[in-house]
């Protein structure tokens, strides 16, 4: 966890819309006119599970290592690089972060809000107040799939409401229901579209091979092609592909990145 202002503020923006979309859509739309009838307590499970899911999502996301490269238990001398005289970039692909002052594995980048360098780093995110990495992006990912789930569901727990609202209702309790109809709907179309083009960015730079950094600093997959599965695999675990949404799922295939260059 960072103590980066942005992200805090981040991230208590999406606590205050997550449960403020709860609300309007029990208080507001399945008890006045849904109570009824097994589509209103199918509803608010279905939303609440959705709503669950995606907090643990975000806050795996949150907390979990991104992919912290270690510092060495002895420091190193690279004033030899400071002056630009020694390689920056060992033959098997490692290369030498200044800022740091340490080696890094390879797709390793440097953060300038986490101060440190994180293995396979597409980006720092102040909506989760961590980078995305190698380590949690799926978690990443997970939480920005059901922001879409529950956006989508929102909207049409609304279409639902309004239509079958009772006409006995009051004036008074209408004009209230239409404020916060407006509100989640705004704010369930723009959260929706926000995550469906981070969710594309993301699948694109896994299905590409690229993360955003390498894609900015203009650093191509100059790797062996591999198969759209590994690639996915190498992210959302080797699991059951029906296991890739579930936040809980442990991939106990995943082992350490080889860190005996730290050793010293």
């Amino acid at each position: 966890f960072r103590l980066d202002p942005c992200g805090i503020i981040c991230i208590f923006i999406t606590y205050l819309a997550l449960f403020y979309a709860d609300y309007v859509i029990v208080r507001h739309l399945v008890l006045p006119s849904m109570t009824d009838t097994l589509w209103g307590a199918g509803s608010v499970v279905i939303f609440n599970t959705i709503m669950f899911l995606l907090i643990v999502a975000h806050l795996r996301a949150v907390l979990s290592d991104p992919g912290i490269v270690p510092i060495p238990k002895t420091s190193m001398d690279f004033s030899d690089m400071h002056t630009g005289e020694g390689p920056r970039k060992t033959s098997d692909g490692w290369t030498v972060c200044m800022k740091c002052e340490t080696y890094r594995p390879p797709r390793a980048h440097h953060c300038r809000v986490c101060r440190r360098c994180v293995r396979r780093m597409d980006h720092h995110c102040p909506w989760i107040n961590n980078c995305v990495g190698e380590y949690n992006q799926r978690f990443f990912i997970q939480f920005l799939f059901y922001v879409g789930l529950a956006s989508v569901f929102a909207i049409t727990i609304v279409i639902v409401s309004w239509t079958i609202e009772p006409s006995s209702a009051l004036k008074e309790t209408k004009h209230i229901k239409l404020v916060h109809t407006i509100v989640l709907v705004v704010e369930s179309i723009l959260f929706g579209l926000f995550v469906i083009a981070i969710g594309c960015d993301q699948m694109s730079a896994i299905l590409n091979d690229e993360t955003a950094v390498e894609h900015v600093k203009k650093e191509g997959p100059a790797r062996a092609r591999k198969s759209r599965m590994v690639l996915l695999q190498e992210v959302f675990g080797r699991g059951h592909p029906i296991t890739w949404l579930w936040p809980f799922y442990v991939d106990r295939y995943r082992q350490p990145q080889d860190n005996t260059m730290y050793n010293v």
